[in-house]
């Protein structure tokens, strides 16, 4: 029997101003809930313009705690709907900071948050300017649709973090990104069916949209099956919701046909932990 979730992708143009940015956002989780959506992700940093796209000081003032406005918003749009939301914010935590999604329940509660691991340093993306790497793991977080894992933007090409959460238990994996130059689109496409294909388990990229001071974010959010195609084409260019039916009975059916995780040699892979430039 079938155990269908719809979960939904949000893609918003982030304005300057933060407040326009989380009103934007409610009301978007709103038409998402109002097509049934029971768990929703926001792209990457979606409650301020992409900042990182150059070295600033000043930028480290956009850094906020867990308490702060763009995670309590987003506490009180999960309790008003009753669904489970994944906030990815610019987060500040004892003079340190990161780039972090936290995953908020349906009571509003705060379930857990992963704080992004790989951290680029690249033209445009100069985030080690900002955010340190993650010092969290790879947690996975139990929701009552589903226990569910967290992977931000440029950890989608390290096959590291996806296994480890597979190994922990998660069905389905949300992967907001922010990610510009369209010609693009089709690495980070054949990177998530890969990983999807290779864990058994659904992922969801929700990417960020709209031109921006350096860069023109894309869109083309989509979700991938656990056998690595994707549940419907990626999403187009426009603000808006993008839906996708999750089965979550397709993961355990998909795992026992391709036994991936069942014929892992652990053993022989210890040398994926000593470092190599």
């Amino acid at each position: 029997m079938k155990k269908t979730i719809k979960a939904a992708g949000i893609q918003l143009m982030a304005a300057p101003e933060r407040e326009k940015n989380l009103s934007k956002a409610a009301l978007l989780i709103d038409l998402a809930v109002q097509e049934g959506a029971r768990i929703v992700a926001l792209p990457q940093l979606f409650s301020s313009r992409w900042f990182a796209h150059s070295i600033d000081s000043s930028n480290l003032s956009l850094a906020e705690p867990g308490d702060g406005p763009t995670i309590s918003a987003m506490r009180e749009a999960a309790a008003k709907r009753g669904v489970v939301v994944i906030a990815p914010v610019f987060e500040e935590d004892g003079g340190e900071r990161y780039s972090t999604a936290f995953v908020i329940g349906t009571d509003g509660g705060v379930i857990g948050k992963y704080r992004k691991i790989h951290v680029p340093q690249i033209p445009l993306w100069e985030e080690r300017a900002y955010f340190k790497p993650g010092n969290l793991g790879f947690p996975v977080f139990d929701t009552p649709f589903g226990r569910i894992g967290v992977q931000l933007c440029w950890d989608i090409f390290f096959p590291e973090g996806f296994r480890s959460l597979a190994l922990n238990g998660a069905e389905m994996v949300f992967a907001p990104t922010a990610s510009a130059f369209e010609h693009s689109h089709r690495k980070w496409e054949r990177a998530i069916s890969a990983a999807a294909h290779a864990n058994g388990m659904y992922i969801f990229r929700v990417n960020r949209v709209g031109k921006e001071e350096k860069q023109e974010f894309y869109g083309k959010s989509f979700c991938a099956r656990p056998d690595g195609d994707l549940v419907h084409r990626p999403s187009g260019p426009s603000e808006g919701v993008v839906l996708a039916d999750i089965d979550m009975t397709e993961v355990s059916r998909v795992r026992n046909e391709w036994v991936f995780l069942k014929d892992r040699r652990p053993g022989e892979y210890g040398a994926l932990t000593e470092r190599k430039e």
